[in-house]
């Protein structure tokens, strides 16, 4: 009777241990390094807040998150990486806005941004900036729709390629104010901009942490802000909703995902890392002194701004008649 007794014991304990493996190596997690994709390269304005990011997340997680540069193809390549990825929590991608964009502009992205990814959560968002060439004789919003009015089609604008949300914003300003100018996509927006200083192209909508400091030198003016509200680092520069176009907005707006089918405990803790670093008042000031906004919320709340955002880009694209290639 004794031996029968241990050993129903005994079996009763290992069906507890064995019941309780799997929410003990979940409840590790993580217990390796943790993979930050970046679709751009190294020390551009998207690479370098994924790195503050990267860093306070990897204190708060025991972990080191690395952060890996894929640049080409406006961020697809690495979000084509990430739907290789197995969905452990362990590879992560830092996205753009690009992520809901690219479907509308090319036929095969290698991504679907809802079906194939798992929300983390809202980090940042990067004003654009309307900008102009120093010798445009122009101060004003107002003074440059005008002058390509006066004279439709002769002016150029520059952007990091077709479809970059640079493009688009530019391209959605011109048919809400009803001018036109040629566009001129470069690979990437330092060509674009460089380009621009020298007056080969007259203005663009550029994210506010790359034009910060050819504006302060005076070889390029800003117009405007493309935020519902002024930028303290521009402070004296206008939106284009109070100067041109009421209730206008566009912001070039960042995140993280993970790969479908990523755990749902595992995106919590994420999602609360996220969080946390943007609460952190390093990080905060990091990002403001760039012109960057500090978004961050709930697993939930991304998934529901990748959908509105989706929509809202693809309706963007078919009135700006980019075909997708």
């Amino acid at each position: 009777m004794k031996k029968r007794n241990f050993l129903g014991l005994a079996v009763c304990a290992a069906a507890i241990a064995w019941a309780g493996a799997p929410a003990q190596a979940q409840a590790k997690w993580p217990e390796k390094p943790i993979r930050l994709l970046v679709g751009f390269s190294p020390g551009g304005p998207t690479d370098n807040v994924a790195r503050i990011l990267a860093e306070s997340m990897s204190a708060q997680l025991g972990q080191p998150v690395v952060v890996e540069n894929k640049a080409g193809a406006a961020g697809n390549i690495a979000a084509a990486a990430l739907t290789q990825a197995v969905g452990d929590g362990y590879t992560l991608l830092y996205n753009t806005s690009s992520i809901v964009i690219a479907p509308w502009v090319y036929k095969h992205p290698g991504f679907d941004p809802v079906k194939d990814f798992a929300p983390v959560g809202l980090t940042a968002a990067v004003p654009l900036v309307l900008a102009t060439t120093a010798s445009l004789p122009v101060k004003t919003p107002a003074e440059l729709v005008a002058l390509l009015k006066a004279e439709p089609g002769k002016y150029n604008y520059a952007s990091s390629g077709t479809g970059a949300i640079e493009h688009l914003t530019a391209a959605q300003l011109l048919k809400l104010v009803g001018a036109q100018a040629t566009h001129v996509p470069y690979k990437g927006t330092a060509p674009a901009q460089v380009d621009l200083i020298a007056g080969a192209t007259q203005f663009t909508t550029t994210t506010l942490n790359t034009v910060i400091a050819p504006v302060q030198k005076g070889t390029l003016h800003a117009l405007a802000v493309t935020s519902r509200e002024r930028s303290p680092v521009l402070p004296d520069v206008p939106t284009i909703s109070e100067s041109l176009e009421p209730g206008f907005e566009s912001l070039a707006w960042q995140g993280i995902v993970a790969p479908a089918g990523t755990p749902a405990p595992v995106l919590q803790q994420l999602n609360a890392a996220i969080n946390t670093a943007l609460a952190s008042d390093d990080v905060k000031q990091k990002l403001r002194a760039q012109g960057t906004l500090i978004l961050g919320g709930s697993v939930d709340d991304y998934a529901k701004y990748i959908r509105d955002e989706s929509a809202r880009w693809g309706k963007v694209v078919q009135q700006a008649g980019v075909e997708a290639r």
